[in-house]
């Protein structure tokens, strides 16, 4: 089977300044698909279309030299895909723009069931959420809430790392690399983290912002697959503008134009749930295992943590547990403050991308290779 390969309709190009020379280069973005036999349960043995996005300069590509320590792959968390979290159509809120404009060629990918990628068909039927979220579309959608068809977890972590496994293939084969630098978000934790300890030899720094680490995390897979429950979840714009209100601390933390983009991008990227109602962005149920404290000791690969002081869904605490109980000799906690979950799409955004560019370029964040660093106190 051959990996799929197209460009956007317009080869889409931002002018961007460049974190360092602050020079305004054209930062293409570019489409791929990479197909994989899935290991979904709801899909298990079709065949999968793994949506990647890449934004690079095109300088990057043609100098001729070795790409090798400058490939970044972004995975996303729970509910978020990859094109909206790490490339928010918002000047300055482009974490894939911002390492790209430095000479990275990054990438970011939607795992089965999330955005552009393909979704598992229970998706489709919306009596597959929980009947709490069902309740949000009675009366217009539903009379009442209905049973499900598919009744179980639609994607598991081990699916995931099926996923990601396959487009780190496809990097290291196209851009004739070893190693693949990693940057996640949330969920992505698990899923990038667990990965590597899996295939540390596949993958060079990672950078984790807000990971959903957790010492109480099951080590095994369940007994059972797929696991009972709701195929899938959906947030809608109250959801989304609700949750992150919550975690706001400081007065200017984040700009509501930004919000305005971000959740705009995130309906394009489910078409379906966008005529649900007011429109939804769907997500699938995904079941956990595996990344805990053993793998967390046993990781040697360098990494940088980022936790925002005012995170209510990963609160900071479970950040320093993280960097307590990982193995690696070379790692940095950044205490970010001003800063919620969603710390990429505010004020402070900044302070976190340039922290990640330093580490994936030198090793280091303002000399530091290993510690704590507090910033945006001031902001």
């Amino acid at each position: 089977m051959k990996t799929f390969f197209s460009l956007s309709a317009t080869l889409l190009c931002l002018l961007l300044a460049g974190p360092a020379t602050g020079a305004r280069e054209s930062i293409l973005s570019i489409d791929h698909y990479v197909p994989v036999v899935s290991w979904a349960p709801a899909m298990a043995g079709e065949m999968a279309q793994i949506y990647v996005r890449e934004r690079t300069l095109p300088a990057t590509t043609l100098r001729g030299a070795s790409l090798e320590g400058r490939v970044v792959l972004f995975i996303h968390g729970a509910g978020t895909p990859a094109e909206v979290a790490f490339d928010a159509p918002h000047p300055g809120h482009s974490w894939m723009a911002y390492l790209a404009a430095a000479g990275f060629d990054t990438f970011a990918m939607d795992t089965t069931g999330y955005g552009r990628s393909t979704r598992p068909h229970p998706m489709n039927d919306i009596c597959n959420l929980s009947p709490s979220q069902q309740e949000d579309f009675v009366p217009a959608l539903l009379a009442s809430p209905c049973e499900p068809s598919y009744p179980f977890a639609a994607t598991t972590i081990d699916s995931d790392w099926h996923d990601i496994n396959a487009v780190v293939e496809f990097l290291r084969r196209t851009r004739n690399v070893a190693k693949v630098h990693l940057v996640a978000w949330s969920l992505g934790g698990p899923r990038a983290a667990g990965y590597t300890a899996r295939y540390p030899d596949k993958v060079g720094s990672l950078v984790l912002l807000a990971p959903a680490y957790s010492r109480t995390r099951p080590t095994t897979r369940p007994a059972e697959i797929p696991v009972p429950g709701a195929a899938f979840t959906k947030q809608s714009h109250e959801d989304f503008v609700n949750n992150w209100n919550r975690q706001v601390g400081c007065s200017d933390q984040y700009d509501q134009a930004v919000s305005d983009a971000v959740w705009s991008a995130m309906l394009a990227s489910d078409p379906v749930g966008a005529t649900w109602g007011p429109g939804v962005r769907r997500a699938p149920r995904t079941t956990t295992w595996g990344w805990g404290p053993a793998e967390v000791a046993g990781t040697r690969n360098p990494m940088l943590l980022a936790a925002g002081i005012h995170d209510a869904q990963v609160p900071a605490s479970r950040v320093t547990q993280l960097y307590e109980d990982l193995g690696s000799d070379r790692k940095i906690l950044l205490d970010l403050g001003c800063a919620s979950h969603n710390a990429m799409w505010e004020h402070n955004a900044e302070i976190l991308f340039d922290a990640s560019l330093q580490w994936l370029r030198d090793g280091q964040v303002d000399g530091m290779e290993s510690g704590v660093l507090s910033r945006g106190y001031d902001q």
